[in-house]
């Protein structure tokens, strides 16, 4: 029997798998693509196709599995999603005019998440970025490129940034060295965030072979010219990273034209934390970008620019002067409506020419693609009309910046048809008049069509056959079709060459010439538009460079567009933006809440935060009652303003930031082998240690993941290490009312709380923070309103009732107790006032609830005769009584 694993093209297989044995080879057989063995096996299960085989009537029958070559790019967009990646193997020659024993087949790209460029595959409004990462020096070198647009990025940092860094980049694959797989930072990686790690093999990361990458990348011979050091510890990472490209893509990467270094110092810090937490692109529970600061604040006319204001949110600037010259421009467009909306119009109408160029750039632009680019050139010259009337120094700059391209626009809008096919294969990709050769191959194929028409006619006279007619297949081009009734009249000269139903058809030595000069005309004007087609597009593909900052001045221009618009809509303002740790914000807004509520239903508050005003506030109230909603609004004006952008309050001084940190919500990683404790105080440790005098900090219950006297130690404890120690601007929501007293002992901190009106026992929330501290939770009222049962909520009121009583009656006991000890405790009380934990321990608690008989500690405490206590004696049964409440 034969070996379905032997075959010549079984041989060619497997050559081409073993290139890249980790990613599915999707070889070109035919109309389909097949996948064989372990590939087949995988790829019926990940895509849903019906697993076969080749050769069932062998020994070993080889699994095989394929889809359509139409539907690759769905096929692919399914393997993606599943982190994999794919090889794409096609047939390099007419398998017709093939001469050996298997048509040539070769690997044309291999597609993974990183590396993606076609639209259909890609979210127009989100950047996707491939990253690698290589530890040099004792330092991360980071590299991050997003192929489909030609960005290209470097940088180096501490370990300790890493993660920070990558989650703020979101790269959807990390290339890495294979020997540094097992290092602990890669771990480390791999539990904080989700990507495809990619590993590549160590000669890539060679720092000499690295430098000779780029340099032969840029056209160079040093990397001075970009502002970069030849023997920096990100170059191993970007040399890499290029390579990593240039063998996945078979292809040049012309829109890869500069390599731009960065310092993560000139970008405000947010950690991965903070990011879900604000839920700055991203929701928290459902991870989409519906309902995510992002989205409410877009207002981008373009993909262009709805990928750029996600870069500028995800990294937003402290550099003052930066800062100041975004909110310029955006003031300039934000009280000038005409230009404004004329600069939307036009930028509405441009196609993506950040993609196109990518396309163009690695040579899979269709006709189509073409098209769009030279009519996208015909909008810049309005543009930068405009442009030079701005006034802005970043418009001015903008203006400087964009090249308007003629003499692309003109040979792509000469050379175009007006509506081209999307594969040049198909022809008619090529005007008329464009080239004197291709008219005459197309006169000629028409005139021979033409003919082919005549000649029917002719031979239908010439017979006396009326049903005679020419017609045309692939196994013998045209024939002649005579039907049974007329076949008496076939003239001599016809040849027969096939017997159909009813009618026999032939051939005839005229047909033939005339057929040979028309197929001919076709098949050599089909072949001189593609050389035609692929010269235009490498003369196009030289001047990317120039194409692709066009397109970075359009996604600017539009995203600052983009947040006038916005200012405009939801009623900002501009901040003004000072060295001062201060935080002024009058009539602020959450700005998510501010734009799915109705104009004027949002509540807004002020904030005053500096050391005037105090750096901390502690903020109690009820749930539901506005406090995380405040301090969130707090920290997202902070980042709307370092971004650039107005922001939602009627008015604002906002003193730079250098760090803001997050820890809100109970994000419970149980998953991780976390609990919510856990996570809730590693979250507090990192702030700790990380922030300065420069930071923001909103701490949402912290402590309450733990028991009441722990929890509210914890916050304290936390709230004066911020207080005496870091002294940065801070906001703390808590439901802790012992935490009040801190502002006794903490000068720079003040108390707030979410007022609440009381209307004949009914609780009304005002959402309006107020000055000073609450003193109640009305925990059973949010119950009330969450939809807990009547009989639930009467049962809780007495237990309350209970608890509060019992409560008054060991605070009176300790009162006494204390006074009767006073001469000793005194000498041992800490000098930092303790906080006056108001609530139970567990054991009271259970106590309270359950039991039949009153509390023996409690008996025994409302029994003692206190007046006739020694100091000694009281001392004694204090440490007795602690002893049996721990």
């Amino acid at each position: 029997m034969s070996d379905p694993y032997d075959s010549p093209m079984m041989r060619q297989y497997r050559e081409l798998k073993a290139r890249d044995p980790d990613a599915l080879l999707l070889f070109r057989m035919g109309d389909f693509y097949e996948m064989f063995g372990d590939d087949a096996v995988e790829a019926a299960e990940l895509l849903g196709l019906t697993l076969t085989s080749r050769d069932k009537n062998s020994d070993n029958p080889m699994p095989m599995a394929g889809f359509p070559h139409p539907a690759l790019e769905q096929y692919l967009v399914k393997i993606i999603s599943a982190g994999r990646r794919a090889a794409v193997c096609e047939q390099m020659e007419d398998p017709r005019t093939a001469t050996g024993s298997v048509v040539k087949r070769d690997v044309v790209r291999v597609v993974s998440p990183g590396t993606l460029t076609e639209d259909s595959l890609l979210d127009p409004r989100t950047a996707n970025h491939i990253a690698a990462v290589f530890e040099y020096r004792g330092k991360m070198g980071v590299a991050v490129a997003e192929l489909s647009t030609g960005r290209f990025a470097i940088t180096h940092l501490q370990k300790l940034e890493l993660v920070e860094e990558l989650a703020r980049l979101a790269p959807s694959e990390l290339i890495v060295c294979e020997t540094q797989t097992e290092n602990a930072w890669l771990k480390a990686l791999r539990g904080q965030i989700t990507v495809l790690v990619t590993p590549r093999p160590s000669w890539d990361f060679l720092p000499d072979r690295a430098l000779k990458t780029l340099c032969d990348q840029f056209g160079t011979t040093t990397l001075a010219g970009f502002g970069v050091d030849d023997d920096a510890p990100e170059i191993p990472a970007a040399g890499a990273l290029v390579a990593y490209l240039l063998d996945t893509q078979k292809a040049a990467l012309r829109h890869i034209h500069q390599i731009r270094p960065y310092r993560i110092e000139r970008i405000l810090g947010i950690d991965p934390n903070t990011r879900r937490a604000l839920e700055l692109t991203r929701t928290i529970r459902e991870g989409r970008r519906e309902g995510s600061l992002l989205a409410v604040i877009d207002r981008t006319a373009s993909p262009m620019g709805a990928r750029m204001l996600s870069e500028w949110l995800a990294a937003p600037l402290v550099d003052k002067s930066e800062i100041v010259a975004r909110h310029d421009a955006v003031e300039e467009l934000f009280a000038n409506n005409d230009i404004r909306s004329r600069f939307r119009r036009w930028i509405a109408e441009v196609a993506d020419l950040e993609r196109l160029s990518a396309r163009v750039g690695t040579g899979r632009a269709t006709p189509r693609d073409l098209l769009a680019l030279g009519r996208t050139l015909l909008i810049l010259p309005e543009i930068k009309t405009l442009l030079a009337k701005c006034g802005s120094e970043l418009l001015k700059r903008l203006d400087a910046a964009l090249e308007l391209c003629p003499e692309i626009r003109a040979a792509i809008l000469t050379a175009i048809a007006d509506n081209p096919p999307a594969n040049p294969r198909d022809g008619g990709v090529i005007r008329e008049q464009y080239h004197p050769l291709l008219d005459e191959l197309r006169d000629a194929a028409r005139g021979g069509k033409n003919w082919i028409a005549s000649y029917q006619a002719d031979q239908i006279r010439t017979t006396g056959i009326p049903s005679l007619k020419v017609g045309f297949n692939k196994v013998f081009g045209y024939y002649v079709e005579v039907t049974n009734l007329h076949s008496s009249k076939v003239p001599a000269e016809y040849i027969r060459k096939q017997t159909v139903k009813n009618a026999e058809r032939y051939i005839t030595p005229e047909l033939k010439e005339y057929e040979d000069k028309v197929l001919r005309a076709e098949e050599r004007a089909r072949e001189l538009e593609i050389e035609l087609f692929q010269a235009l597009r490498d003369r196009v593909a030289a001047e990317t460079p120039r194409l692709v900052q066009a397109g970075g001045v359009l996604a600017a221009l539009d995203t600052l567009c983009a947040l006038a618009e916005l200012a405009v809509q939801q009623n900002y303002v501009r901040p003004e933006m000072v060295e001062e740790p201060v935080l002024e914000i009058r009539a602020g807004r959450h700005p998510v809440l501010d734009a799915r509520l109705s104009r004027g239903e949002f509540v807004p508050n002020d904030t005053r935060l500096g050391p005037d005003g105090g750096l901390i506030l502690v903020i109690t109230g009820p749930n539901m009652a506005g406090k995380s909603t405040y301090i969130r609004q707090v920290a997202l004006i902070t980042i709307l303003a370092q971004m650039g952008s107005f922001v939602p309050a009627s008015d604002a001084r906002i003193g730079l930031t250098d760090r803001v940190f997050a820890r809100v919500g109970a994000s419970d990683e149980l998953s991780r082998g976390q609990s919510t404790f856990l996570v809730e105080m590693s979250e507090a440790a990192n702030i700790l240690h990380n922030a300065t005098s420069r930071s923001l900090v909103i701490l949402d219950e912290v402590g309450r993941g733990t028991s009441t006297f722990d929890g509210v130690s914890l916050a304290w404890a936390i709230t004066e290490f911020l207080h005496d120690h870091v002294r940065c601007r801070a906001l703390f929501a808590t439901h802790y009312h012992e935490l009040v007293d801190l502002e006794k002992s903490c000068p720079a901190l003040r108390n707030a709380n979410v007022a609440v009106d009381n209307q004949d026992g009914e609780i009304v929330f005002l959402h309006r923070i107020v000055e000073g501290g609450a003193d109640q939770s009305h925990g059973i009222h949010v119950a009330r309103l969450a939809g807990v049962p009547a009989p639930v909520l009467d049962r809780a009121r007495q237990i309350l009732d209970q608890l509060e009583t019992q409560h008054a009656a060991m605070s009176q006991a300790a009162a006494a107790t204390h006074e009767a000890v006073a001469p000793v405790s005194n000498a041992a009380m800490p000098k930092a006032s303790a906080p006056k934990v108001r609530a139970k321990t567990a054991r009271g608690l259970t106590a309270s609830l359950f039991a039949a008989l009153p509390d023996p500690l409690v008996v025994e405490l409302q029994e003692t005769d206190l007046a006739k206590l020694t100091p000694e004696e009281a001392i004694e049964r204090i440490r007795r009584w602690k002893s049996i409440v721990s």
